[in-house]
């Protein structure tokens, strides 16, 4: 096991989920409860990573973020170093490219509370902030906490945006993902293959954590 690869997996993971989390909760709840002009195409945008190959997503990350380009040098300016083949660009791109795993459960368990109880709520004179706190939030827990658990686990197996955006620097950039394709290159399949099995089993545990809360919720409120 590459125990530095892992490392800064698990913390591009968590720093990830950190900054999606709010940001989830923010645009999915305003797109679970308004209609507009444009609607539709702002989320088909916010799907792109779903659908685009990460290279061809990577690779417009890595123009925008060069130096070169107006975006590359204002972030460069701000962080005082390039983001390209750097950790924090990482971070980044990560963060954009998980951006549809953050926001769709979230969005579709706002979408599901019944507008009469929101209703209901404020007519018993609870403000806006207590109906989130009080009412939406436990309501659409099950939405967010898959959101974090997959937006946690896509950003631990990913490879191709990683290695476009962030290149093979050990403990910078190298990933567990890229760490695996280093192996299989050196031929060293052992160390590929137990690596391998880490993160088949963490995906499968996430997936079965997500089914099992959201088949405890629907029996919870049959």
């Amino acid at each position: 096991m590459d125990w530095n690869a892992l490392s800064l997996s698990l913390k591009l993971s968590a720093i990830t989920v950190a900054f999606l989390l709010p940001m989830g909760l923010i645009v999915g709840r305003f797109l679970a409860y308004h209609h507009f002009y444009g609607k539709s195409l702002l989320q088909a945008f916010l799907a792109i990573p779903l659908i685009l190959p990460p290279t061809v997503l990577g690779y417009y990350l890595l123009v925008l973020l060069d130096g070169g380009s107006f975006l590359g040098h204002l972030l460069e300016t701000l962080f005082g170093q390039s983001l390209v083949f750097s950790f924090e660009g990482l971070v980044i791109a990560s963060i954009i490219f998980n951006l549809p795993f953050a926001i769709q459960p979230i969005q579709a368990s706002f979408e599901s509370i019944p507008r009469e109880i929101r209703e209901a709520a404020a007519c018993c004179g609870l403000s806006p902030l207590k109906v989130l706190l009080k009412i939406e939030l436990p309501l659409a827990w099950t939405g967010i906490v898959s959101a974090m658990v997959m937006t946690f686990a896509h950003t631990l197996g990913e490879f191709g945006i990683v290695l476009m955006v962030g290149g093979n620097i050990p403990e910078e950039t190298k990933t567990l993902a890229i760490s695996i394709y280093d192996k299989v290159q050196a031929f060293d399949n052992q160390a590929a293959g137990v690596m391998s099995a880490f993160l088949l089993l963490f995906s499968v545990m996430a997936i079965s954590f997500t089914y099992l809360i959201a088949g405890r919720y629907q029996r919870h409120y049959a």
